[in-house]
């Protein structure tokens, strides 16, 4: 199995720039995609971005693209993501996910087999 530890959230202000990391422990990290997804309070959790095992391949969805930056660097097991021009919609937990079963950065939910604890993001106005 997997285990996941998110760390960087806090509290920023509109139009600032935080960078969350994601690191892994337990199995071979290179071997499978890696994603981060959020969830604001009375919301569904929902997609941010995705990376292949080969870092080669990002997936975002158009409310991030542009703003945020995923990136991985398998010598130190994890998974980074670089919000830039941050805005008070962005605030959410932050869980990063890995999906064990493939190095496709995949946007669904259900293909990824572990999950880290979270970390909160708040961007006042």
């Amino acid at each position: 199995q997997v285990q996941l530890v998110e760390s960087g959230g806090g509290l920023v202000q509109a139009g600032d720039s935080l960078r969350l990391s994601c690191a892994a422990s337990g199995r071979t990290f290179s071997r499978y995609a890696m994603g981060w997804f959020r969830q604001a309070p009375g919301k569904e959790r929902d997609f941010v971005s995705a990376i292949s095992a080969s870092g080669i391949i990002t997936n975002y969805p158009d409310s991030v693209k542009g703003r945020f930056t995923i990136s991985r660097d398998d010598a130190k097991n994890t998974v980074y993501l670089q919000m830039n021009s941050l805005k008070r919609e962005d605030t959410a937990v932050y869980y990063c996910a890995a999906d064990l079963d493939s190095g496709y950065p995949t946007k669904q939910m259900g293909e990824y087999d572990a999950w880290g604890q979270g970390t909160q993001v708040t961007v006042s106005s």
